[in-house]
């Protein structure tokens, strides 16, 4: 399905996600910028795999490792003062590892505040031992 530019924009009245955990909020910065003078894409997903490591590590109690992006989508632009916020959601539990959805909301233009939903990922974890091999979650918790 395909979104028009402007249907992910809400008013900052709109509720943002109630069924996701803020995970990370943080405002980019000028050296944060692509050529083009938005925010570099890289940037934004290293952004997304430290904010799903926040809730696969507490689910896992204890050290995880990506192991695979299994889809990323940039759905608007990120410009220099954009208020980030990060919300993570747990999608699967397997035996060792955890997947998430990340949604990351902008909000921008205080002058007439604006809500936008600019990238949603999903990313998978294993938990790994002290010595980096694959462990089992303990769910019983």
């Amino acid at each position: 399905m395909s979104e028009t530019p402007n249907s992910s924009t809400t008013s900052i009245g709109s509720t943002l996600p109630s069924t996701r955990e803020l995970v990370l909020r943080v405002m980019p910065m000028p050296a944060d910028t692509n050529g083009n003078g938005d925010i570099f894409g890289g940037w934004i997903m290293g952004q997304v795999d430290l904010a799903a490591s926040v809730l696969a590590t507490r689910i896992s109690r204890g050290r995880v490792a990506t192991v695979a992006v299994n889809e990323f989508i940039f759905k608007q632009p990120v410009s220099v003062g954009d208020l980030l916020s990060f919300y993570a959601q747990v999608t699967r539990i397997g035996r060792t590892s955890v997947t998430l959805h990340v949604e990351v909301i902008a909000e921008r233009n205080p002058a007439a505040p604006q809500v936008v939903k600019v990238t949603e990922a999903n990313l998978t974890f294993v938990a790994i031992d002290a010595n980096g091999k694959p462990r089992p979650i303990d769910t019983s918790a």
